[in-house]
């Protein structure tokens, strides 16, 4: 896998606002965004490949053996002493904006990219969860606000930050998008 792949992978998690292509700025319409990001590296301690069990040594000395699926590519170019790589992202962004008629609604957007055979093993994976709402009512005075789901529930909710109430209107459509994405690479051991 190369770094143009985990490249891709990275510009899937920017927020759903950054691919729009709109011009306009939602800077006036509430939003957040928040991510989480785990990477971590273990050694190759062993290998059996009958069994395709892999045991992998973590920063700490701690070890674990995990087995490797079937569907896993050219576990025959690991050895022991290479490094495995990982990468876990989550990111959750609610965006508000104006909304021209649309109806809520939910969708989901997957991508999965591995190593070709005979390359060092390596997978992107990246899946995302959109739903989204409207505005049903605003109480600025009681500091909530109801959101109609796509099931036809409408929910109240308290304002975190009460200025917000203030940029949002009944009506408005607000977009929650949830992504979690995993990137894992292999590395050969460096020769001393």
């Amino acid at each position: 896998m190369n770094t143009k792949t985990l490249a891709l992978a990275a510009a899937l998690l920017l927020p759903l606002s950054a691919w729009s292509g709109d011009e306009q700025k939602a800077s006036d319409k509430p939003s957040i965004s928040t991510s989480h990001t785990v990477q971590l590296s273990a050694v190759v301690e062993a290998i059996d490949m009958e069994t395709r069990q892999v045991t992998l040594r973590g920063p700490e000395g701690n070890s674990r053996t995990l087995t490797v699926r079937e569907d896993a590519r050219n576990l025959d170019q690991v050895d022991v002493g290479d490094t495995v790589n990982v990468e876990y992202v989550q990111n959750l962004t609610i965006e508000v904006f104006a909304n021209d008629g649309m109806e809520p609604g939910t969708g989901q957007l997957s991508a999965v990219q591995r190593a070709k055979e005979g390359e060092m093993p390596g997978m992107a994976v990246m899946d995302t969860s959109i739903v989204t709402a409207t505005v049903e009512a605003i109480d600025i005075e009681a500091n909530t606000f109801k959101l109609k789901w796509p099931d036809g529930e409408i929910k109240e909710y308290v304002a975190r930050d009460p200025e917000n109430l203030k940029k949002a209107d009944v009506g408005d459509l607000v977009v929650v998008s949830y992504t979690e994405a995993l990137a894992v690479v292999v590395e050969k051991a460096v020769s001393e």
